[in-house]
């Protein structure tokens, strides 16, 4: 029955030209919700690339900082094609990561629809 009221709601407010699409506040409230989601992702892909090298390191940090070290000291030896070939492969890497990463946070992706939480629903 409350989601009856809650589309009841939504048709009044539509009549009365209170459309929440026009709302700047609302528009704030979904510019706001969708950059706290792009930047929890991106904090999210950069600590799965750490914990790649926690992993290869033999989750110790002494492991981890000899992992480190060799692949600077391989990409600072490298020609100029190698490297442009790496930062391609870890820009693919990147997206590939932060896509899965969505995927599994797809559902918060979609701010909540305050109005059925003011209304109790």
């Amino acid at each position: 029955m409350a989601s009856i009221g809650v589309q009841r709601k939504a048709r009044q407010d539509r009549q009365d030209g209170q459309d929440r699409g026009t709302d700047p506040r609302f528009l704030l409230y979904v510019l706001l919700h969708t950059i706290g989601f792009l930047a929890v992702t991106l904090l999210m892909t950069w600590g799965a690339f750490v914990l790649f090298f926690v992993a290869i390191g033999g989750f110790s940090l002494d492991g981890m900082m000899h992992q480190l070290a060799n692949l600077s000291s391989r990409y600072v030896a490298a020609e100029a094609s190698r490297i442009a070939d790496f930062k391609v492969l870890v820009a693919v890497l990147h997206l590939v990561v932060a896509g899965v990463i969505v995927f599994f946070r797809r559902h918060a992706i979609v701010p909540r629809d305050t109005l059925s939480l003011e209304q109790g629903a």
